[in-house]
């Protein structure tokens, strides 16, 4: 099998190499907000090393609903990911330089998960920065998050919201679509790379802590108080939504409305997750769970014996 890369190949190489170094001098990401009493909007500029736009404008009326403030040093991602642009851009000079077929096979694979780890770091980001709003905020508006859109527009309050990328953003989607069109040129390379990020995206979805103290359960917005008690739901999208009770994860279930890639409950003893359906289950008055359920969790029904209670398994407690 041939394992070196063509001349015309490495020459298109070097050019994506280059164009990721264009990716450090322009806005990746931009949020633009749109409401009448800002006819021509304000925007949002997310660069690699910092923002830029109508920030302090923003940060103004952020203080009245409870959200928090941006500044450009308060988030590690603007230290590291100029490096990490850049080290992808170098990477792809040697491979243009080494003419060897496997580093290009790693390059593209490295490149696509650092696409995904971004957006999920860009997603948690905007999920903190919505949902994490200050109690004594001068408007607050029960039940109402703030969290932007990941991709395309929602309305916040009497704001419109767009967020899409900006032009570095466009130059590395550009890339990233190139490199996977020139992997079908090598099919069983191509193949390989796609198993490999199937198999991250597959991995990437999992439960999430329990921040007590601060988190409330997504159902009756209560917050956790009993560690013994927990539950969540991790969407297909990878999600998380908590419940303190399993009284409100049923009820949260029954109510629809999210594509569910996996349910986990807390371990009743020692606090560790657990698949709802590989779980053991008792009910007991004398657990007195936040909501009433009364039911606890445990991994297996060794630990399972030191309770008294009405034995359940996940499946009849979920139909």
């Amino acid at each position: 099998m041939q394992r070196k890369l063509s001349t015309r190949f490495r020459a298109v190489i070097f050019m994506l190499s280059l164009a990721m170094v264009a990716v450090l001098y322009f806005p990746i990401w931009k949020i633009e907000l749109a409401a009448p009493q800002y006819p021509e909007g304000l925007t949002l500029k997310i660069a690699a090393n910092g923002l830029t736009g109508d920030v302090d404008i923003v940060n103004g009326l952020n203080h009245y609903i409870g959200m928090q403030t941006l500044h450009t040093e308060d988030f590690i991602e603007f230290k590291v990911l100029p490096f990490i642009i850049g080290g992808l851009a170098l990477l792809g000079f040697v491979v243009a330089v080494m003419n060897n077929r496997k580093l290009y096979y790693a390059w593209v694979a490295l490149f696509l998960l650092v696409a995904i780890v971004s957006m999920v770091d860009f997603y948690r980001w905007e999920y903190n920065y919505g949902h994490n709003l200050n109690p004594e905020a001068p408007i607050r508006v029960p039940g109402m998050a703030y969290q932007p859109p990941l991709l395309g527009y929602k309305q916040l309050l009497n704001f419109g919201a767009y967020s899409i990328p900006d032009i570095g953003g466009w130059i590395f989607i550009g890339v990233g679509a190139t490199l996977v069109l020139l992997s079908f040129k090598f099919k069983k390379g191509f193949f390989l790379i796609g198993g490999l990020i199937l198999g991250l995206q597959s991995c990437s979805s999992g439960p999430a802590p329990i921040k007590y103290g601060q988190d409330a359960c997504d159902f009756c917005k209560m917050g956790f108080s009993d560690k013994r008690f927990g539950a969540e739901i991790v969407t297909k999208k990878g999600k998380v939504f908590k419940y303190d009770d399993v009284h409100c994860l049923l009820a949260a279930v029954k109510a629809g409305g999210k594509e569910i890639g996996g349910i986990y409950l807390l371990d009743f003893t020692d606090g560790q997750w657990i698949k709802a359906e590989e779980s053991r289950l008792l009910h007991s008055t004398s657990f007195h769970s936040p909501m009433g359920s009364d039911i606890a969790a445990f991994a297996d029904s060794v630990k399972m014996k030191s309770f008294n209670g009405e034995s359940l398994t996940w499946k009849e407690l979920y139909r």
